[in-house]
């Protein structure tokens, strides 16, 4: 009994010993617990630009969408998107803060889902996107801004219902080739997001009262996903 009770109290000395200053130790047979892992933050790695060519780009229409959220009473976020845009662009892969990128979005193109009965003819009226005064929303780029190994903050001017405002898309590069013998054209692709306020290009309409949540909100959410083909691939 005594060997017992000396072989206990060593046993609790031994491990209140090998914790850190103002541990607690853990209770007599407990499991040890594991240490805990910090998680990494998520860095897109650079992807290979080293065969990709410099020159003009086009969108490829099949392989993009242009989508926007709204929130909406403070219940969802109303998605909808356009269906017809197009946009050239000029790059040198080896120096992308020289890039340049100018884009139009055909207004009547807007998709959006289930709408009532002249809906849409609203939403494209004077009152709201104005399709006859700025039949084509145009966003021309002014400056490209590397953030990171694949991602870059590209600023530009967008021009919606006559008024003209600086828009910043946050674009990650996914990567792309210089070309291959079913698709004899280098290709590459882009993701980007950008929010803006409807309220700077004239339409306020349905914005919600100071402290309510009754209406349409004023910001508006932008996901694009692209991708461009540019020179063609030369012969082996």
């Amino acid at each position: 009994m005594k060997r017992a009770l000396t072989a206990t109290i060593a046993t609790l000395l031994l491990t209140t010993a090998s914790c850190s200053p103002g541990e607690p130790a853990p209770a007599a047979g407990a499991p040890e617990t594991a240490p805990v892992e910090t998680a990494a933050a998520s860095v897109p790695a650079a992807p290979d630009v080293s065969k990709l060519p410099a020159g003009a780009y086009k969108l490829d229409p099949s392989h993009a969408t242009l989508v926007f959220k709204v929130n909406h009473l403070g219940f969802s976020n109303y998605t909808a998107q356009f269906r017809k845009f197009t946009a050239d662009m000029t790059l040198d892969p080896a120096r992308p803060e020289t890039a340049t990128l100018v884009a139009t979005v055909d207004l009547k193109s807007l998709d959006i889902p289930a709408p009532p009965a002249g809906f849409v003819d609203e939403l494209l009226s004077d009152t709201w996107l104005g399709a006859s005064i700025t039949p084509q929303m145009k966003f021309e780029s002014t400056s490209v801004t590397r953030t990171g190994p694949a991602t870059a903050d590209i600023v530009g001017n967008l021009t919606l219902k006559g008024v003209t405002k600086p828009v910043t898309l946050h674009a990650t590069f996914n990567g792309g080739y210089e070309g291959h013998p079913m698709d004899p054209a280098a290709r590459l692709g882009f993701s980007a997001h950008g929010t803006l306020k409807r309220s700077n290009f004239g339409i306020d309409i349905g914005i919600p009262a100071p402290g309510s949540t009754m209406g349409v909100f004023d910001e508006v959410t932008i996901d694009i996903e692209t991708e461009f083909t540019g020179p063609a691939l030369a012969p082996a």
